[in-house]
């Protein structure tokens, strides 16, 4: 919690942080409930992000939210650039080698600072450096699947 107002502190893991900010609302979980709460105001603070809930008007209010989840709606996002993905759409996806080998699915992704890193899950887990053009030589979320220029004994 921040502040007596009603602010609380958020991880974000928007990019940039604060970018969450700007969104009018946010669906807010708490004790097994979900409720859409509108944003107030908000702010990059240090490392982290304040948020003003509309509702959080006091101290009380706001301690109220702690441990919440924070949601959006996948439509609130803007369409990503050209070749440019969210990574709650690659998520699942098969991915395979440019000879069709089959690696497995995309569970998720680690951010490295360097680049970011896709955690396959196949017979066994792959950590494959998500970089264009090197490694990830296409991905087609119509046919629902990733190519990769990877070993598969790597």
């Amino acid at each position: 919690m921040y502040g007596v107002k009603g602010f609380v502190r958020v991880f974000s893991e928007t990019d940039p942080r604060a970018a969450i900010a700007g969104f009018p609302r946010l669906w807010v979980e708490h004790a097994g409930r979900w409720q859409c709460l509108e944003v107030e105001a908000g702010r990059a603070h240090g490392r982290g992000v304040v948020l003003k809930f509309r509702d959080t008007a006091d101290r009380e209010a706001a301690q109220a939210l702690i441990g919440s989840t924070l949601a959006i709606e996948r439509d609130w996002l803007p369409p990503p650039d050209e070749g440019e993905f969210y990574w709650a759409d690659l998520q699942g996806l098969r991915v395979e080698t440019v000879d069709g080998q089959p690696l497995g699915r995309v569970q998720g992704f680690i951010e490295t600072g360097a680049n970011d890193v896709m955690v396959v899950q196949g017979e066994r887990e792959r950590l494959i450096p998500w970089v264009r053009g090197r490694y990830v030589t296409d991905v087609d979320l119509d046919a629902g699947r990733i190519r990769v220029d990877w070993d598969p004994e790597f």
